[in-house]
This record gives C-alpha cells, sequence and structure tokens, in this order.
C-alpha cells in the first residue's frame, strides 16, 4: 500500500550512502511510525498533510522551526512564507498604502481637500503582526483537527525513510519535502547592510528614501506600498523593463504607470557595493553611479530553502540553484521522498502548493494518481496599479501557436475622470487563430486580481473570443472591457514570425 503499492520502492533504487540504519530495520520489518512526515509546514505541507489524514493516511505529523517574523535557520513557524512574511503582510500593507490615493481622489468628488492625515507606521506593523499570530495559531488548530501531529524544531532527512528532528530520529513510509525558500542577494561588498522582504514587513519606521534592487513581483510591489506611504523610492532593475517573464506590451504599460506615480526607475543599472557613510545612510554605488539612501532593499530573487536538508546524502537529484527536481507526480529520484511548492522551482505560487499538496495525498492516500496541473494557473502582481494575468503572454503565444489574433484596449477608468488621477487601464486577450480559443488575458489597473480569477476559469475552460463576445457586459465597470473588444489590434501569422 501508500509507496510501494506505486512502485516507488524499486528493487535496486539507488538511496543515497546513508539509507541503513533505523529506516533499513523498519522496511525490513514493513513497519514505520508514520505513514507521512512532511518539513516544512507551509501552504503546502500543511495542505498535503492534512488531506492525507482526510484520504486514510493513519499518522501523519508535520516538521517546523519555532515562530518569528523573519524566516533562518532557526526560525520559521506555521503557515509558512505566504501567512507570516508573504502574501498576506504584504496585501495588507498594500491595502493600508492605497488610503493615501483615495484620500487624494476623493477631492474631485467634492471632499474637503484637507492635508493628509498622519499616518502611525508602527501601528500599522502591530496590526499586521496581530493578524500573523491569530492566522498562525488558526492554522496550527486546523492540523490538530485534522490529526496532524506537530513537531517543532528542524527537520532533516538522514535516509529514504527516516526524518530527524533536532537529534530524535522518525520513521516513515514516504517523506514530504515542502520547505520552501528564502530571500536571496547578490554576492556584493556590503549586502550585509541591505534589507530583504521580510525585513520590510518589520521595519521599526518608515524610511524616507529607499533604493529597491529588483525588477520581479517583490520589488515592484513593495516600491508601490513604500511610494504610496510617502517614501522616495528608486527601482533598479538590470532589464529595460520590470517584471521579466510577464508579456512585454504589459511590462511597458506597467513601468509607464510607476513612473507616473512617482517611483523612480533606473532600469540597465545594477548594483555593485553598499556602504555605510558617517551619519548611518547607505551609500549605494551601481554600475551608474552611486546615492545615499535610509534603507536598500534587495528583491532580486528566492533560493530554494534546502541547506542542510540532508538531501544530498539521501540521494536527492537538484539542481545547481538548490531547488528539487520532481517527476509530474511531485516524486523525487528516491522513491519514497516527495516535494512540492517553491522547492521544487514550478511555478512558485501559493495556491499551486496547495494544488500540488492536494494531488499528492490522493496520488498516495486514495489511489487516484493524480499529476498537479500547471496549465493556465492565474497570477497577480500587487503592484500600484496591479497586473494580472492567465494563459499565455503574446510571445509565448507566437512561439506555441504561430498564428495568433490580439486585442488590446487602454483607457481611463471612470473613477479617474473626476479624481484626476493618471492612472490608466490596459486589457489585453490573445486568441488562438486556429481555434478561436483565448489562450491569454492580461488586465492592468485596479482590482485586476479580482476581476482575472473569474476570467481565468473561462480560460480554463477553453473559452472561444466568440463566448467572450457573446457574453454581455456589466454596465459600468471597467471588467465590461473583456467582452466589449470586437476589433483586432493585430494579427500575427506564421510567415509574419518567419519574416
Amino acid at each position: 500500500e501508500g509507496a510501494t503499492m506505486w512502485g516507488f520502492a524499486s528493487k535496486g533504487h539507488a538511496l543515497g550512502p546513508r539509507a541503513r540504519g533505523a529506516a533499513a530495520a523498519a522496511a525490513a520489518a514493513g513497519d514505520y511510525e508514520y505513514d507521512l512526515i512532511s518539513i516544512g509546514a507551509g501552504s503546502g505541507g500543511v495542505r498535503a498533510s492534512r488531506m492525507s489524514t482526510a484520504h486514510g493516511a493513519g499518522k501523519v505529523a508535520v516538521v517546523e522551526l519555532p515562530f518569528a517574523p523573519k524566516a533562518s535557520d532557526t526560525t520559521g513557524g506555521i503557515g509558512g512564507t505566504c501567512v507570516i512574511r508573504g502574501c498576506v503582510p504584504k496585501k495588507l500593507l498594500v491595502y493600508g498604502s492605497e488610503f493615501a490615493r483615495d484620500f487624494q481622489d476623493s477631492v474631485g468628488f467634492g471632499w474637503e481637500d484637507k492635508p493628509l492625515p498622519a499616518h502611525n507606521w508602527a501601528k500599522l506593523i502591530e496590526r499586521k503582526n496581530s493578524e500573523l499570530n491569530r492566522l498562525t495559531g488558526a492554522y496550527g488548530r486546523t492540523l490538530g483537527n485534522a490529526n496532524v501531529e506537530v513537531i517543532e524544531g528542524r527537520g532533516k532527512i538522514v535516509d529514504a525513510h527516516t526524518v530527524e528532528v533536532d537529534g530524535k530520529q522518525y520513521t516513515t513510509q514516504n517523506i514530504l519535502v515542502a520547505v520552501g525558500g528564502l530571500p536571496w542577494m547578490p554576492d556584493i561588498p556590503g549586502k550585509e547592510l541591505c534589507i530583504t522582504s521580510d525585513d520590510a514587513l518589520e521595519l521599526p519606521q518608515l524610511p524616507k528614501k529607499i533604493a529597491i534592487v529588483g525588477g520581479g513581483y517583490i520589488a515592484v510591489e513593495f516600491a508601490g506600498i513604500f511610494n504610496s506611504f510617502g517614501a522616495e523610492v528608486h527601482l533598479f532593475y538590470r532589464q529595460p523593463l520590470p517584471l521579466r517573464g510577464f508579456d512585454e506590451e504589459c511590462r511597458e504599460f506597467m513601468a509607464a504607470q510607476y513612473a507616473e506615480s512617482g517611483i523612480i526607475l533606473h532600469p540597465e543599472e545594477s548594483p555593485l557595493a553598499v556602504e555605510k557613510t558617517a551619519d548611518g545612510q547607505l551609500k549605494l554605488t551601481t554600475s551608474e553611479g552611486e546615492e545615499v539612501f535610509d534603507e536598500v532593499m534587495m528583491a532580486t530573487g528566492r533560493r530554494a530553502n534546502t541547506k542542510g536538508l540532508g538531501l544530498e546524502e539521501a540521494g536527492v537529484e537538484m539542481r545547481p540553484n538548490g531547488s528539487i527536481v520532481v517527476d509530474e507526480y511531485s516524486r523525487t529520484n528516491v522513491p519514497s521522498i516527495f516535494a512540492i511548492g517553491d522547492v521544487t522551482d514550478r511555478i512558485n505560487l501559493t495556491p499551486v502548493a496547495l494544488m500540488e499538496g492536494m494531488a499528492l495525498a490522493k496520488t498516495l492516500f486514495l489511489n487516484e494518481p493524480t499529476k498537479p496541473d500547471h496549465t493556465f494557473v492565474a497570477s497577480a502582481v500587487f503592484s500600484q496599479p496591479p497586473l494580472a494575468s492567465v494563459g499565455y503572454s503574446e510571445e509565448q503565444a507566437k512561439e506555441l501557436y504561430g498564428d495568433v489574433d490580439v486585442y488590446t484596449s487602454s483607457f481611463r477608468p471612470m473613477k479617474n475622470t473626476l479624481s484626476g488621477n493618471p492612472q490608466r487601464s490596459f486589457m489585453k486577450l490573445i486568441v488562438d487563430a486556429k481555434t478561436d480559443k483565448v489562450v491569454g488575458c492580461h488586465v492592468a489597473g485596479d482590482d485586476a486580481a479580482e476581476m482575472m480569477q473569474g476570467v481565468a476559469i473561462a480560460v480554463k475552460m477553453g473559452a472561444t473570443k466568440a463566448d467572450f463576445d457573446a457574453t454581455v457586459g456589466i454596465h459600468p465597470t471597467a471588467a465590461e472591457e473583456l467582452v466589449t473588444m470586437r476589433t483586432v489590434t493585430r494579427q500575427v501569422r506564421r510567415e509574419t514570425i518567419a519574416a
């Protein structure tokens, strides 16, 4: 049953140099203390564990480090990155920062023009932390209600069926690695003076001037937060445009909107060194010059948190960046060891980790081999303005389908006509010309993520452009633009690409 039923314990499989000891004895007896131990109680580990008990697993445990706002080799917490130091606290700060624009916009609707009310940054951080404590407690109770044991400490894989936590060993039929990732910084002089997203969520006071290095989700989201709270924000990134991997036209639009909002952009500019000045500020030296800031934040990516887990000793195949190689069932090359979430570096999003965890629980304990479905996964960047998308960019669609019809619309939202706010919205549909299926949808502007969740259902189901056109819009909304774009902006054909 379990992993053995799946042929995961195939004869002669290399389990690494330390596949002996307690696990070997347990395997010989066919007896393990647990059916599944998950190392990591973030979104993926919690979901996989509690769904495993729901699907009939006898004894399941999660291993997690003690709670702390900032992750380290000795601290973590139930709920993981998303709940404690990622999506949730970030979104709370986004909400808080957006009031500044609301106050300014209200004047155009007849509200008295007064100076902005003072903001108490320390109070916001205190309120945010109170909510995080509530959430991590709720996650713990959810595990308890699901009969999942929580083992606090640092987990390490001893061999294919043994996990060690702070010196004590536990045998298990299956091991799940769901440890997520940690912020990564480029190796430049003075990097120890910089902060990461973990630190940015815990700053004791709002910086008056901050440099943010990076052009991805985290960089542009925090740039929007600090900018809206009144800080002078400089955004440095190596490429000509931010948000690498997104649709090029959307990247151009977003860069223009960020600049319009007051963020000072530094494209094609890389950090070289950071040093502390005599008055305690930080001097950032880049490929184009130098400037002094209150804080320098590195938002230069994340890396799998696999150091010291014992994966190499157990024979688990890993990539040079530390992420774990898995097959389509989230199984590593060691038959009894699985991995899900950011540690596998597939699609590094919380809902994807949840989906992978649910698929794994079905595979192991319901006798239903289930592959995680990574197609048409919607995502959103909670910058200001936000950007949301599902499916392919225009560039990807050209490569995949050849013949593509592109529909676009750029407009000033109704609210901004009275407020005077210069922010615009942009929408884009990408259609496979042969089948008429909508294979990409991109929305930039207020409430983009809320719109996209509904659109993603239609795109996932294979809706055609004709289906969109046949849908009656809701008026007056920005979202109705998605079903009223009748005129094709451009037609891309395979021979055009070849030319």
